[in-house]
């Protein structure tokens, strides 16, 4: 499939983030463009405002599933999700790949906010493409996973761009960053950056927490980390998986064995990866 030139970044924080986008983009170019039915879809006023639709040919009142990339927050692009879309739309899903503004210069909320101003767009547009916009499913990886988690949870941000909260009909984060708080990050690490790039004001690191939002929830919410993931992901989700099971709409956790934090999103290139299974179950049990 061609791209037209990718934004310039900043350069990713370790070598095996720059191995994850140097595969996940070399998958996206070799994709075969006959799904996709919208490129560079405008749902706001900022250049990162984008996304692309990905939809079988004939498809009506179909569920839709939306993926935010990884990247934390200061990185990253829609094509590193485009690699899902053969599985996704072969379960009979619209599959929408967005993007968003970055830190440092749009620091959180901004993506966030941004999710919210995308689902308030789909719920407008994404039926000329076979989408129900009555059955919205939120999905991402690393900072998207956390990104779709918000969207979930922020029942005031859906509201404001107009979507109904019960349109959300299930989320499934993997590898999500869920909680922002250090009391005390190592100098250099990914952690401090948290706070020297993310944040407007390091107070904040709880309220831009996933983990934060959980009270009440009434999305489905099947969360997934690898065995090899970072402690902090495994941490986050596991303390945020025992918050949110006690919530009225239940949730799911499950570690994919001997996977380090790229390979869950990597893992995704078999199309018949119990993944998609996942999503298929949840999408059986909440469609309407």
């Amino acid at each position: 499939m061609h791209h037209p030139p990718l934004l310039a970044q900043p350069p990713l924080p370790f070598p095996a983030a720059q191995r994850y986008e140097d595969t996940v983009l070399e998958w996206a170019r070799g994709l075969d463009a006959s799904s996709l039915r919208a490129r560079d879809q405008a749902y706001g006023p900022d250049p990162q405002h984008r996304y692309d639709v990905f939809a079988a040919a004939g498809m009506r009142d179909a569920p839709v599933l939306v993926f935010w990339h990884g990247g934390g927050w200061t990185n990253g692009y829609k094509e590193y999700v485009h690699f899902m879309a053969e599985a996704v739309i072969r379960r009979g899903l619209v599959f929408v790949a967005p993007t968003y503004r970055l830190a440092p210069r749009h620091r959180l909320p901004a993506a966030y906010d941004d999710a919210a101003l995308l689902l308030g767009e789909l719920r407008r547009t994404v039926g000329k493409w076979g989408g129900d916009c009555r059955n919205l499913y939120l999905s991402g990886h690393s900072a998207g996973g956390g990104t779709a988690a918000m969207a979930a949870l922020r029942k005031p941000a859906l509201e404001q761009a107009g979507v109904p909260p019960g349109d959300i009909r299930g989320c499934l984060p993997i590898s999500g960053v869920m909680d922002l708080h250090d009391p005390r990050p190592e100098p250099g690490s990914l952690e401090e950056r948290v706070y020297s790039t993310l944040l407007e004001q390091p107070c904040e690191d709880a309220l831009m927490s996933a983990i934060s939002w959980t009270a009440g929830n009434l999305v489905p919410m099947m969360s997934s980390y690898g065995e090899r993931d970072s402690a902090r992901v495994i941490g986050a989700n596991t303390r945020m998986h025992e918050l949110l099971k006690r919530q009225p709409a239940g949730a799911g956790l499950h570690a994919w064995q001997d996977l380090d934090h790229f390979d869950t999103h990597l893992m995704l290139a078999d199309p018949a990866h119990a993944w998609y299974g996942q999503l298929e179950s949840l999408v059986a049990r909440t469609c309407r």
